[in-house]
């Protein structure tokens, strides 16, 4: 039997809160979860996702083998968009902090662009 998709993938963060502010009111995500990840611990179980997506961000601090030393990593993350000038423009405008412009590739357009916590993704699009 096959794998059929991605539920989820982690990013390492040092504040939750500060986090969660950046991917929804930044890049326009929604928080799709916030719960304790175990009864009655401080440790929570925070998700963010693109609207309409399959796929959630878990936004993890304290579990998960995290570390000071793994935030602010290049996250591996590659996200598409339909048009990435006009979507760079709006992340610029909302204070996001760009690492790369949009540029011209081999395969198509791409970019990058960093979290809160200094955390890169790429970006593709037309």
């Amino acid at each position: 039997m096959p794998l059929t998709g991605i539920q989820s993938v982690s990013v390492y963060v040092n504040d939750i809160e500060q986090a969660v502010d950046f991917y929804t009111n930044k890049l326009g995500f929604d928080k799709t979860e916030d719960a304790p990840l175990f009864e009655g611990g401080d440790l929570r179980w925070v998700t963010v996702a693109p609207p309409g997506s399959n796929t959630q961000i878990v936004l993890v601090k304290g579990y998960a083998d995290w570390s000071p030393e793994r935030v602010g990593k290049f996250s591996g993350f590659v996200f598409n968009v339909d048009n990435i000038v006009d979507t760079f423009n709006q992340l610029e405008a909302r204070g996001v902090e760009i690492v790369e412009k949009p540029s011209k590739q081999m395969w198509g357009m791409q970019a990058q662009f960093k979290d809160q916590d200094g955390n890169t993704f790429v970006v593709v699009g037309h």
